[in-house]
């Protein structure tokens, strides 16, 4: 588990931490990041918040869907441009 900045929504911190996971190549393009279940168990968060933390990472246009098998890193997820 990580340290949780009080003055931040945890679902931003999750996210930040699975952006840099992706930054240095912990998860590859086309590879598979943790579930909703995976992150409740290692950030020791709420269901709706690891969802949240996916959610603005698929938005964000770092990774992507498939139903029923789990959320994957684009292909190239630096070259779309981050809000």
């Amino acid at each position: 588990m990580i340290r949780f900045a009080p003055d931040i929504p945890r679902w931003r911190q999750v996210a930040e931490v699975l952006r840099g996971r992706i930054a240095d190549g912990t998860y590859l393009p086309r590879s598979r990041v943790p579930s909703v279940v995976q992150l409740t168990e290692e950030f020791g968060i709420a269901a709706a918040t690891a969802q949240k933390a996916l959610r603005a990472l698929r938005e964000e246009g770092l990774t992507y869907t498939e139903p029923g098998l789990g959320s994957f890193v684009e292909e190239e997820p630096w070259s779309i441009p981050v809000n």
